[in-house]
């Protein structure tokens, strides 16, 4: 069955950010299509292109995915390459275990993310957007969401403007395996909603979707 959808023929711009956090997706379900910029500049101050949150048992913990500095500033996101200080692979995949090892769904989605979470991750993905876009595709299959859209909207398409003024605290609260004692943590990666919730993850960004979904619409 295909997903819901709150707007019909209308496409979402994305910005190029990395294991997204939820309300992301939540406007991401919102568009019939939706895809990253291909086109968006190279900002260093944008973090969240190689940086997301998940929450461990002291409460916020961020990753960090360390990119290689371009041989010049103006350039694009897509031309930005990871490296391999750290090993930073490692370093997430340890983290995602102590984080979520004890949620219901962890075992049942990690190893989809592995390609992501392991040595030769450099040689499958070398760059940025290409790591992007591998957890966005991993993700999304599981959510049922159909692939990011590729190519320029077509004219019978509304195109909408992604709203970063939603932030999590806008969202409705979820199942978090520590809330009891952590109390719920708002603008994590969509990946603690999946495994908290795992397949009620997409009831829940079909919910929050159609309650946004004005917040779009009137720019469409």
């Amino acid at each position: 069955m295909k997903r819901p959808v709150a707007i019909h023929n209308s496409r979402l711009v994305l910005p190029p950010v990395l294991c997204a956090p939820v309300e992301h997706y939540v406007m991401a379900w919102v568009a019939e299509h939706s895809a990253p910029d291909a086109a968006a500049r190279f900002d260093k101050r944008f973090k969240a292109a190689h940086r997301f949150a998940i929450a461990d048992t002291r409460g916020v913990m961020t990753l960090t995915v360390p990119i290689a500095k371009p041989a010049t500033s103006r350039c694009l996101w897509s031309d930005i390459l990871i490296s391999d200080h750290g090993r930073w692979w490692d370093v997430h995949r340890v983290a995602l275990e102590s984080a979520y090892g004890r949620t219901p769904y962890f075992e049942f989605y990690i190893d989809s993310f592995l390609p992501m979470l392991t040595a030769d991750v450099m040689e499958r993905f070398p760059k940025l957007t290409e790591l992007q876009q591998a957890w966005d595709a991993a993700i999304r299959e599981h959510l049922g969401m159909e692939g990011a859209a590729a190519g320029p909207a077509s004219p019978l398409e509304a195109l909408l403007t992604f709203d970063d003024s939603l932030s999590g605290a806008d969202l409705e609260p979820y199942r978090q395996i520590r809330a009891d004692r952590l109390g719920f943590i708002p603008g994590l990666s969509v990946l603690d909603l999946l495994f908290n919730l795992g397949p009620e993850a997409a009831l829940y960004l079909n919910r929050e979707a159609r309650r946004i979904a004005p917040r779009l619409s009137r720019q469409a």
